[in-house]
């Protein structure tokens, strides 16, 4: 048996597994679906909610489980379990990465963000993206102090990010069942930023010694197939699987992606 740490993506929170959950539970696993701050039933402020801030979420949870877990992240919290396993102190036998932005030591999910320029996301957010304004921000949050003091400065309107709903089903579920784009549109919401923006730390002695292995979706429309198969070489990984798919396979292919997940509990040797 395996326990499954599950996080959501960006506009989401943990009511996106529901599917999912009764299948990992049915094979004899435990599975532990977080909302992450300023998502679903979480009331964090969302100029708080921070890299930080999320990781702490994460080791919290951890901590109150009694043997070591598996992290699994869908699309933009890549980055939160990169980070929480650099701090966990070993208690993470493998990191999930599905579909998600598996980013190096020292750089930003933002960094990998502005290459995708055929996401259908990155182009139909609310503020608009706008790569220059992103490229100053990101260098903004590599200068230290300042990392802490814009999230208090800035207005709210800078806070957090919206996808539109026109692209919902075109975006995110072209793939999946209609009743999954009328789910959504009473669910999703805004995005904190500030997570994105914030430069990983990891090293070859804490994070890279926890096995990583990727799903990759060869649908996506959200983090398109290029990207993901960049980060993939830039970081490296334990295995990779393949899913037919777009952006959310918990959705459209839940029997499938649980099986993967359990390929994935025998490459970390759990």
């Amino acid at each position: 048996m395996a326990t499954f740490v599950l996080l959501h993506g960006s506009f989401h929170a943990a009511w996106n597994w529901h599917k999912l959950i009764p299948l990992l539970e049915a094979a004899g696993h435990r599975a532990v679906a977080l909302d992450l701050p300023a998502h679903g039933k979480d009331r964090t402020a969302p100029r708080h909610a921070t890299l930080a801030h999320c990781v702490t979420t994460v080791l919290d949870c951890v901590a109150g489980l009694d043997a070591p877990v598996l992290l699994v992240a869908h699309s933009r919290n890549g980055i939160v379990i990169s980070q929480a396993a650099e701090q966990a102190g070993g208690r993470i036998a493998g990191l999930v990465y599905l579909a998600a932005y598996l980013v190096p030591d020292g750089r930003a999910m933002m960094d990998y963000a502005l290459l995708d320029a055929e996401s259908l996301v990155a182009r139909n957010v609310s503020p608009p993206l706008d790569a220059r304004r992103a490229a100053r921000l990101l260098g903004l949050f590599r200068s230290g102090w300042l990392r802490w003091l814009l999230p208090r400065l800035l207005p709210a309107s800078l806070q957090t990010h919206r996808l539109k709903r026109a692209v919902y089903r075109e975006a995110l579920y072209h793939d999946c069942p209609d009743d999954i784009t009328a789910l959504a549109e009473a669910l999703l919401e805004s995005e904190p930023n500030w997570a994105g923006f914030t430069p990983l730390r990891l090293s070859e002695e804490a994070y890279g010694r926890v096995p990583r292995i990727y799903i990759e979706c060869l649908q996506d429309r959200a983090v398109t197939i290029g990207l993901q198969r960049r980060m993939q070489r830039d970081s490296g990984c334990a295995q990779v699987y393949s899913l037919d798919s777009g952006h959310s396979p918990f959705f459209s292919q839940p029997a499938a992606l649980a099986r993967l997940l359990e390929l994935s509990v025998e490459c970390c040797g759990r």
